[in-house]
């Protein structure tokens, strides 16, 4: 399996100014936006750190899903949420060629955790020998930063405001991320249930 992001968050639907005034930077000075550059990077890392515990997208973009075997013949989760829409699905031969399956053939099951390409029919159509499946989809909560859930814009401008005062920072361990941040993202992560009741 391989996730590919095929576009970016432009820097446009990044919130600049409100990170600005969150970190009570100054204003109205002639040098304002000489630290943009670096306010749009720790946003961008915030941004990444929370998808990468919560397993969604926060701004919508599109992804792109290679599989050279399904895990269910009928439906196939995928790996990103929430899935806004499913753009393409093709078969991918051993050459390279790629042919479009027919929309008809599939269909979108919306989930907050675990969204699933799935079959009109019995199965799902079958991946070629040595080749793949290749699934074009758009996900993420919103096209703009307003539209996001109040505690997971939060929880990026806590992260980033976090990185910015710890810039130069080396003593944290791998993985940390404070308490409020880690509070404020719970409820999205994923649940996991295996057998003895684990979580």
């Amino acid at each position: 399996m391989m996730l590919i992001e095929e576009t970016n968050v432009p820097d446009a639907a990044l919130p600049v100014e409100a990170f600005r005034a969150h970190l009570r930077l100054g204003s109205g000075f002639a040098q304002d936006s000489l630290q943009d550059a670096v306010l749009r990077g720790f946003l961008r890392a915030a941004m990444a750190a929370v998808e990468a515990r919560t397993g969604k997208a926060l701004l919508v973009r599109r992804f792109a899903l290679s599989l050279t075997f399904w895990r269910d013949a009928g439906a196939q989760v995928l790996p990103v949420a929430p899935v806004q829409t499913i753009e393409r699905l093709a078969l991918v031969a051993r050459d390279g060629v790629e042919t479009l399956v027919d929309p008809e053939r599939y269909w979108l099951e919306r989930d907050a955790q675990a969204p699933r390409l799935r079959s009109t029919t019995a199965t799902l159509p079958r991946i070629p020998s040595a080749g793949a499946a290749l699934i074009g989809f758009d996900a993420g909560f919103a096209s703009s930063w307003d539209g996001l859930p109040d505690d997971l814009a939060q929880a990026v401008m806590l992260l980033a405001a976090h990185y910015y005062e710890y810039r130069d920072d080396t003593a944290l361990g791998e993985g940390c991320m404070p308490f409020g941040v880690s509070s404020l993202i719970e409820r999205h992560r994923k649940v996991r249930v295996g057998f003895g009741g684990g979580a």
